[in-house]
């Protein structure tokens, strides 16, 4: 097992390029990196994060890392150009699905309730697939660290996961390519009215987190997991982010048995989204899908022991295979929570 380091930042924190100063008992610091060279370039207060800042600049290589409407921009300018294809027909496709509202209840009652009732079906298996995140998996892994949990929301969307998370007196940060104010992290700041104060939001790559290695309880992947290009490179990142006995969770990414039926999902919904939006959603190679020997795989590499975890999602949900069966078609996609621990070396 590769050793991810320690956990928050000890000692003598620094702010960007500033006097050293001693860190307060019982507060929370992150260590921030570089987003072009990787070298540690800061450490601030968590709730600092989420509040106006200064830009803070790599004293090495220069690069610049700012807000922008309370969200930290940390995507390389190559990266951004290498993104906006998929960013863009990511959010005409969201558009057109009917996610978001003007009403700023509409994410305050997310996962439970969908109060557009355009996709209400998708946030009856968000709800549930949460409430046992919540119920099943959180407390133990709290009652091991005994301290509220620092969490990594890895896809985060507009953030409902890290609103619930920091209602329950969790540390989150929410990690996204969209910023937008209806789908994106720009839609985080609805919370602002529950919560005493707004967790941090970072605009990043999943493949390149601006954050110092080591630092984080759980990693978790919501619905966000088959957007990878490379499942490698991704869970590599995610396990770099995390304390010894932190955990990775992956929950909502569509799983299959085998290969093919992964493949006939893909070039299904290519062709609709062909006909419906005039493109084939392929502006991303993402891996789209799990399957039995892809997770295997990924637990032999990165020394993973994965557990899955069944969610009753109810008795139509159960019966999709045997339907599909029954009418020859293919088999239908299924969800697990996936979780493993990253144990000290």
């Amino acid at each position: 097992m590769r050793s991810v380091g320690a956990t928050f930042a000890v000692g003598r924190p620094q702010a960007a390029w500033g006097a050293p100063h001693l860190p307060v008992q019982g507060v929370q610091y992150i260590e921030l990196r570089c987003i072009a060279c990787t070298a540690r370039v800061t450490v601030i207060p968590y709730f600092s994060l989420a509040q106006t800042h200064e830009p803070i600049e790599c004293r090495g290589c220069f690069a610049v890392m700012a807000q922008k409407q309370g969200i930290w921009l940390a995507l390389p300018q190559d990266r951004q150009a290498y993104f906006e294809r998929f960013l863009r027909d990511y959010e005409t496709v969201r558009k057109a699905e009917g996610r978001g509202s003007d009403n700023p209840d509409f994410y305050l009652s997310l996962p439970y309730r969908d109060q557009t009732e355009r996709n209400s079906w998708e946030w009856a298996i968000r709800s549930r697939t949460y409430k046992y995140i919540e119920r099943q998996i959180v407390p133990g892994l709290a009652a091991n660290m005994n301290r509220p949990l620092a969490i990594l929301d890895l896809g985060a969307g507009n953030a409902w996961m890290s609103y619930r998370l920091a209602n329950l007196g969790h540390r989150p940060i929410a990690v996204d390519l969209q910023t937008n104010t209806f789908d994106g992290l720009g839609a985080a700041v609805h919370y602002q009215r529950a919560l005493p104060r707004l967790f941090p939001r970072f605009q990043a790559e999943l493949d390149q987190l601006p954050f110092g290695s080591g630092q984080f309880d759980c990693a978790i992947f919501n619905a966000s997991f088959h957007y990878s290009e490379n499942f490698d490179r991704t869970l590599s990142e995610a396990i770099r982010c995390l304390r010894p006995g932190g955990m990775i969770l992956i929950a909502d990414s569509p799983c299959y048995s085998r290969e093919e039926c992964g493949q006939k999902m893909l070039a299904e919904r290519r062709k609709l989204f062909q006909k419906r939006f005039g493109f084939a959603s392929d502006g991303l190679g993402s891996c789209e899908y799990l399957t039995k020997d892809r997770l295997l795989a990924l637990e032999a590499r990165h020394d993973l022991e994965w557990r899955a975890h069944e969610v009753w999602y109810g008795i139509r949900w159960a019966c999709r295979p045997l339907v599909a069966s029954l009418k020859r078609q293919r088999e239908p996609s299924q969800f697990r929570i996936y979780t493993a621990k990253v144990e000290t070396p």
